[in-house]
């Protein structure tokens, strides 16, 4: 089942980019911008195989794998909301995150780097780190 989308693409978008211009963006800022590129995740990568965290914004379900069907998924990823948007964007890499010990991370699909940074509206993730692209 695909994400569903509570964040018109145009508002995730106006809050992504109030964020890349001033990280310190109010907190509903933060909290549009976090959801937007969580439900951005999920709509590229269906699937219920892992599960990605930010609280306390919110969390979605991705990637095609094993079928769960109680409590947490195989794999999972959790990290604060700065993260979170820097790893979107492009700002940060997955393997600098990981290695800074910005993101916890556990099981098989766990790995992002494949999937990141998200360029909402391009044709596929990762596709250009342009700025102007990401939003």
């Amino acid at each position: 089942m695909p994400t569903r989308r509570r964040i018109p693409a145009d508002q995730g978008a106006e809050a992504l980019a109030a964020w890349q211009a001033d990280p310190a963006a109010p907190r509903q800022t933060v909290a549009t911008a976090v959801r937007y590129t969580l439900e951005e995740l999920g709509a590229r990568y269906p699937g219920r195989s892992l599960e990605v965290r930010v609280p306390p914004y919110g969390a979605v379900q991705a990637v095609e794998g094993p079928v769960h069907t109680r409590g947490t998924p195989p794999s999972t990823v959790e990290t604060d909301a700065t993260t979170w948007l820097q790893l979107a964007t492009g700002a940060l890499t997955w393997t600098a995150a990981v290695s800074g010990g910005r993101v916890r991370a556990s099981g098989q699909r766990s790995d992002l780097t494949s999937l990141l940074p998200l360029a909402p509206g391009a044709g596929t993730a990762g596709a250009s780190s342009d700025q102007e692209d990401l939003v």
